[in-house]
Parts: structure tokens; sequence; C-alpha cells
């Protein structure tokens, strides 16, 4: 029941709900999206030591987390992009990832006054702690009381 005015920069937020990495799902992604060798073969030759996950998987696991335990439902209304995303350490099968979400910027819209802006920056790690995508998300969402001064 979170509201724009609950995201307060240099917040951050740690989440304990995971997803773990399913080889077969893995598999039929990376076939259907992103058909490189090291993502759909467990045999190729991989300059990685084996199969892992496309990176696009891995935001897609990412975006799962980030709007079941971050965004709001009842406030967010939508996202005009990403930046930076970046992909740091590989995802392999059986891997557990959770998310680390931290308010980087909220400010009021000047064109909307009923909504303000959120940029995130969010951090996948997976069971070792590992920092694995990050990316800079930015997202509106609306004003618990748009009539309220900033």
């Amino acid at each position: 029941m979170r509201y724009f005015e609950d995201y307060r920069p240099g917040d951050v937020h740690e989440f304990t709900n995971t997803i773990t990495v399913d080889e077969q799902r893995m598999i039929e992604f990376a076939t259907e999206f992103d058909p490189q060798p090291f993502h759909v073969d467990k045999d190729a030759d991989s300059p990685f030591g084996g199969l892992i996950a496309s990176g696009w998987h891995t935001a897609a696991m990412m975006m799962r987390l980030f709007a079941d335990h971050y965004l709001s439902d009842v406030a967010s209304l939508a996202s005009p992009g990403v930046d930076q995303v970046r992909w740091l350490v590989p995802v392999r099968a059986g891997d557990t990832l959770r998310l680390r979400a931290t308010v980087l910027d909220a400010r009021r819209s000047a064109s909307k006054p009923d909504r303000g802006i959120v940029r995130t920056g969010v951090e996948l790690l997976n069971q070792r702690d590992e920092v694995v995508m990050t990316l800079d998300a930015t997202n509106f969402l609306l004003l618990r009381d748009p009539d309220q001064r900033p």
C-alpha cells in the first residue's frame, strides 16, 4: 500500500523473497529469445564453464521480484525505462536470487501534480550475496494526497 510519499531517497529495501533458477525454464527462455550456445546447450564449449541464464531472463526474474515486493500495487503507473543495466556474475541453474532496492531520487512531477517520479538502484543478488545484476529503474507513482504541498 505504498504511495510516492513512502519512497524516500536513501531508503534501502532488502527482500527475503527469492526465485530459484530452474534449468529447464532457463533453456526454454533462451531457446525462444536468446539462443546463444552457452544459454541453450549444456554440452557447449562455454567461456563461462557451463550453461548460464540469459541476461534477459535474469532481468525478467528481477522484474518479477521488483513488481511483487517493491513496486506499489495501488500507486504504480508505469516506467519510462531503465538505465545502466549490468550483468556482473553469471546466473546458473539452482541459483537463488533476491532483490535489494535503494531509492536514489524521488521528486514530484512538474507536469502532473497527482504523481511523482522515483529512481531506484536495483541489485539482484545470488545465494552467496554476490551482486549478479544491477540497473537504475525509473517509475511513476501516484501521490497519496496530491493536494498536499511539497
